[in-house]
């Protein structure tokens, strides 16, 4: 016996069982390929098992066949031999191996074929059932088969009846018209009857009959016809066919429809005819009449939205282009008269709109008189920087504003409201800096009274002056507050002076202007600049709507990390409350949470009132309009067309169209300026719009400060990325960065910088730029030489004996060759000697021997003038 066999005795000694292995047999080939080459290739050989006579003979029972009905008998599992008394195993066919190992190995076989057989009975019971289990699956289908054939036998013997009814109906009306014709008409004497016609003795009717079956089966209604044809006598028998199994005999091809001419119609298609016949029986009928639509067309229109305002197909829109000429997909974009052609080619009405018309009715017409009542006045305090604004708000309002200011400076526009004598007043604080022009501008465009504060020691400033054209320009009354009267320096009667170089008369000298005189830190007189406000508002008599949507304008708006976008809105008309729809700008939002200046959450704001509007999508700017809508579809309407105009405007003004030569050589210039790229992110939109103000104003024609982005928040991994790919400084103004930020900073080297005061900011960024400046050339003379000889020397060349005449001669600094006055050459000495001697400079009043660099024209005359170039540092 072979090793195999010897290891599976030794398995089953131990208790175990063998797996089955077939034992193989290799040999090698020779295997040959091209150029020579060739290799030997292992090649396994199997052996044919050869079966016992107990395998033979199970597999022929295997084989035989059985009857089909026979239930599947259980198969009990066969006994395992005990070990202590194996079966006697039959000899083994592998050879004469005999001996000890022989009987080993017919044992082993002996117990695996046992284990087969009872696989096999389980797997032969198994296929019983399966058959059984078709079986019963077989006749169900038969069945359900059966009871088709039978419903569909039904509907033909209904429908060949409803045919026999409608021929003797045809027939019927046939005999009435001959009857009714008179007797000598050619026509009655032509035309037998069809009775006549199918009653000839041959059995095969004459053609005139046949002619009127086939007029009689015309003028039946379409769906008799399509349910039986009428069938002539003439022609030849039909074959039979496979009944169901030859009508659904599969799909319906070409040739199948050409060679079957009378096949009868599907069972979708009887199901429909009923369907229609009940809906005219109930009395519904489908009108062929086109409908005319009135379709609005706006500037831009894709075709499949076309085809839906037209309720027409949009394979009909784009067959009709194609006509014209115009190859469309449905998602192609149509300009308004081309869909305008279209609607009108197809029969419906056009109504032209523009894109902007999203906006029509966005803000209300004025407010009828009896339907207002009184608001609050909304005061501006304007001033120069330091002048005391602030200060002078926080003794009012008894709070410390001033203190959470970097710097001690107001950098952000804050909206208060105070109560006096049962009144209340609205105040917006505006910074005094010059880079804040456009906060104070908005300030003064949403208020009804402008109070300018100036400083009793310091008397009338830029941006006071700039406070008072702000006032002038929105239109609205000012009251003159002179703070800082308890200082030693103070001097009020300079302060009103100084106030008629701009057209400011007080009342203290016979004009019309109001003036209060109060100290911010000793909290003097402020009853009495609040009685002038009040005094003030009485004689405007503001009132307003709180009964209607309200409307307002955005007087801050920020970045919250915790709360997100966060707009503060001064309301002017109508009453904002929780869960209105909004539209500020380019954004739009829904009003989750309203909260006034002291911090608590209110559910409603009226006019004159400023809150805190949280729900925004996005960062508002300052300045824009605030208006509620009716629907978050209007206000996402709104939003996309103000941000497409916006996109508009700014890919506009990138581009820049050099239409003249003026604008070409401007454009020449400013692609020549260096620029110092940046990335500017605040805490308010205010903020920003004032830095990015400031840094265009230091900007000149040789260096500029190019703003990459400019945004409200924190600084972001985003604005990392950005300033790596410009090579970008990022600046961060009361903001920080992220950890993500810092370390993406970290790995592409991108410098950060932070600030909370703009003067900072200013003068950073300035000199920044003033690096980038070409430095400027200072000449300082130094002496002058004239030529009294030219030498010719061997190997040196022509050498120019001078006197200094004046200042000194240097060797290495410039010079010029000046004949008659006019410049000659210029360059550099190659020679200084005085005498023999190489020396580095000559005093005036001596003689010396001076050769230029690649240059001897030199003549008897000609002065020699030396100069010394210094290059200076420029700044802004």
């Amino acid at each position: 016996m072979s090793e195999t066999t010897s290891k599976g005795d030794k398995t089953l000694r131990a208790g175990g069982r063998k797996t089955l292995s077939i034992g193989r047999d290799t040999g090698t080939v020779r295997q040959s390929f091209s150029g020579g080459r060739s290799k030997s290739v292992v090649v396994e050989k199997k052996r044919r098992r050869v079966l016992t006579p107990g395998e033979q003979a199970e597999q022929n029972a295997q084989a035989a066949p059985r009857p089909a009905a026979a239930p599947a008998a259980p198969v009990a599992p066969r006994p395992q031999p005990a070990p202590s008394a194996p079966a006697k195993a039959p000899p083994s066919n592998r050879g004469s191996g005999g001996g000890a190992s022989g009987n080993r190995s017919g044992m082993v076989l002996k117990t695996l074929t046992a284990d087969e057989r009872d696989a096999r009975m389980q797997a032969l019971a198994d296929a019983r059932v399966r058959e059984a289990e078709e079986r019963r699956l077989a006749e169900e289908e038969a069945q359900r088969r059966a009871i088709e054939e039978e419903r569909l036998a039904k509907e033909n013997a209904e429908a060949e009846l409803r045919r026999q009814e409608e021929d003797s109906r045809k027939e019927a009306e046939a005999e009435t018209r001959r009857a009714e014709e008179p007797a000598g008409t050619p026509a009655a004497e032509a035309q037998p009857t069809p009775a006549a016609g199918r009653a000839t003795p041959s059995g095969q009717p004459a053609q005139p009959a046949a002619r009127a079956d086939q007029a009689a089966a015309d003028e039946a209604p379409k769906e008799i016809r399509a349910v039986v044809r009428t069938k002539r006598p003439d022609a030849k028998p039909a074959k039979k066919t496979g009944g169901e199994a030859e009508r659904r005999r599969g799909r319906l091809t070409v040739t199948n429809a050409l060679e079957d001419a009378d096949r009868e119609r599907s069972l979708a298609s009887i199901r429909r005819k009923r369907e229609k016949e009940k809906r005219q029986q109930s009395g519904f009928s489908p009108s062929s009449e086109k409908i005319v639509r009135d379709v609005t067309i706006p500037e831009a229109i894709s075709v499949q939205e076309l085809a839906n305002r037209m309720a027409e197909r949009a394979v009909d829109v784009i067959r009709l282009l194609m006509k014209s000429g115009t190859m469309v997909k449905i998602t192609d974009i149509l300009d308004a008269d081309t869909a305008q052609l279209v609607a009108e080619e197809m029969g419906h009405n056009v109504r032209r709109v523009a894109a902007s018309d999203v906006e029509e009715g966005l803000f209300g017409d004025e407010d009828r008189a009896e339907d207002t009542s009184s608001r609050p006045p909304v005061v501006t305090i304007m001033g120069h920087v330091d002048h005391g604004k602030t200060s002078l708000l926080d003794a009012i309002r008894e709070t410390k504003v001033v203190a959470g200011e970097a710097g001690g400076i107001t950098q952000h526009i804050g909206a208060y409201q105070v109560e006096k004598n049962g009144q209340k007043i609205t105040f917006i604080d505006t910074p005094g800096h010059a880079a804040f022009t456009a906060m104070r501008a908005r300030g003064a465009q949403a208020t009804d009274i402008v109070v300018l504060v100036v400083a009793a020691d310091d008397g009338v400033m830029p941006q006071t002056v700039e406070a008072i054209n702000h006032a002038r320009a929105a239109g609205v009354p000012m009251i003159v507050a002179i703070n800082k009267i308890d200082k030693p320096d103070a001097d009020p009667t300079r302060v009103k002076t100084d106030l008629l170089q701009h057209s400011v008369v007080t009342e203290s000298m016979s004009g019309d202007t109001l003036e209060v005189e109060v100290s911010a830190l000793k909290k003097t007189n402020l009853d009495g600049l609040l009685e002038a406000i009040l005094l003030q508002a009485e004689l405007l008599d503001l009132k307003a709507n709180a009964d209607r949507s309200a409307e307002g304008i955005v007087v801050e708006a920020q970045l919250d990390k915790g709360r997100g976008p966060v707009a503060t809105v001064l309301v002017q008309r109508g009453t904002l409350k929780l869960g209105d729809i909004v539209v500020a700008g380019s954004e739009w939002g829904r009003v989750r949470a309203l909260i006034d200046d002291h911090g608590e959450q209110v559910k409603e704001a009226g006019p004159s009132t400023p809150v805190e509007v949280l729900g925004f999508q996005g960062t508002p700017s300052a300045g824009d309009r605030v208006a509620v809508v009716d629907s978050e579809g209007r206000a996402r309407e709104i939003s996309e067309y103000r941000q497409r105009v916006r996109r508009e405007k700014a890919v506009a003004r990138q581009t820049g169209q050099r239409g003249s030569l003026e604008q070409m050589m401007n454009q020449l210039q400013v692609e020549g300026t260096r620029t110092v790229p940046l990335v500017i992110k605040g805490d308010v939109q205010g903020s920003v719009e004032a830095i990015v103000g400031a840094l265009d104003k230091i900007s000149t024609e040789e260096v500029r400060a190019d703003i990459v982005h400019s945004g409200v928040g924190g600084i972001t991994e985003s604005d990392i990325t950005l300033a790596a790919a410009s090579d970008a400084i990022v600046i961060g103004f009361n903001v920080r960065a992220n950890k993500q930020a810092r370390e993406a900073a970290d790995r592409d080297g991108v410098e950060m910088r932070y600030y909370n005061i703009i003067y900072d900011l200013t003068d950073d960024v300035k000199a920044a730029m003033s690096g980038l400046l070409s430095p400027e050339r200072r000449e300082t003379f130094i002496g002058n030489a004239e030529i009294l000889e030219v030498f010719n020397i061997t190997k040196v060349g022509k050498v120019a004996g001078c006197r200094v005449t004046e200042g000194k001669v240097e060797r290495g600094a410039g010079v010029r060759l000046i004949r008659d006055n006019v410049v000659v050459h210029e360059g550099k000495l190659s020679t200084l000697k005085r005498f023999k001697d190489e020396v580095r400079e000559v005093p005036g009043g001596q003689e010396c021997g001076m050769a230029f660099e690649k240059y001897e024209d030199m003549r008897v005359g000609d002065v020699i003038e030396c100069y010394r170039v210094e290059e200076v540092a420029r700044t802004l």
